[in-house]
């Protein structure tokens, strides 16, 4: 898993540490709308701060998510998502599926572990989480035909460096029922930019994702705007890793750099991401 994303995990492991050591919100009351999952106390602050940039709300309903649901979320990192979504499909009889990263290594195996107490911790918030991996030797992520909705949220460069983007797509078709939803948000390369397999920049195109969802099987149900963000020209000097809130100032490996100029690039805010919705037929 070289891709230069992957110092993500360190963000991901602080923003774990702080989960855990933040009290839990005693006898909240449990979040049966999205509305109240995304306004939920137990959110860590950090996250919250960045609901602008991603829209938990418009998201999650522009992808369908209901009440009850089987929900599969690939990758979940320190669990943004997680807390909103987890939630929700608890307080509802619904079914969450973490699926983490299929990893030999010890940040990755510290960060999968870290994240299954940080869940564990609170089953009266988070309910019964079925844990499952995904990676290059991988399983099925979840029952064949069991999900109503099946998330890929900011990873799909990261299967892109691995060689394992086929496969994740595969997988997903899979785990849903005919008729299930598959949301996908991800980085947006300008439709100019010359494809990279391997997306080191962190920016995809968008076209090349509609092309594996389709020859995974999925047709394209619907596009949206939601988390578009037109001050972001996609050229920046360390990727999309340049921009908030990784906030990179240097080359992988190295660190920071503190003489470099971070205004204009604070200015722009999140990645500009395209925001889509795939749908598994409901006859082969």
């Amino acid at each position: 898993m070289g891709d230069p994303s992957f110092s993500r995990r360190g963000m991901m492991l602080g923003a774990l540490a702080l989960s855990a050591c933040s009290p839990r919100p005693k006898g909240a009351t449990p979040p049966k709308t999205i509305e109240a999952a995304v306004a939920g106390s137990w959110r860590a602050a950090s996250d919250r701060a960045r609901d602008p940039f991603r829209h938990p709300l418009q998201s999650l309903q522009f992808w369908g998510l209901k009440p009850g649901q089987t929900v599969v979320e690939f990758w979940p990192g320190a669990g943004w998502y997680t807390d909103i979504i987890a939630p929700f499909v608890a307080a509802t009889g619904g079914r969450y599926y973490a699926v983490g990263l299929q990893t030999e290594d010890a940040e990755g195996r510290t960060l999968d572990q870290a994240f299954r107490a940080k869940l564990s911790a609170a089953p009266g918030l988070y309910g019964k989480i079925a844990f499952t991996a995904f990676g290059p030797t991988s399983a099925a992520v979840a029952p064949a035909a069991s999900a109503d909705l099946v998330l890929f949220l900011r990873n799909i460069h990261n299967w892109m460096a691995a060689g394992l983007a086929e496969k994740a797509f595969r997988d997903a078709f899979a785990a849903l029922k005919p008729g299930g939803v598959l949301g996908v948000e991800e980085h947006r390369a300008d439709p100019a930019a010359t494809p990279d397999v391997m997306a080191s920049s962190g920016y995809v195109p968008q076209a090349y994702v509609v092309q594996l969802a389709q020859e995974a099987g999925f047709r394209l149900d619907a596009a949206s705007e939601i988390n578009a963000n037109p001050k972001d020209d996609h050229n920046h000097p360390f990727g999309v890793w340049t921009l908030p809130p990784v906030r990179r100032s240097s080359a992988p490996g190295q660190p920071p750099d503190p003489t470099f100029d971070r205004a204009r690039y604070d200015a722009i805010g999140e990645s500009d991401r395209m925001t889509l919705r795939f749908v598994k037929p409901l006859k082969s």
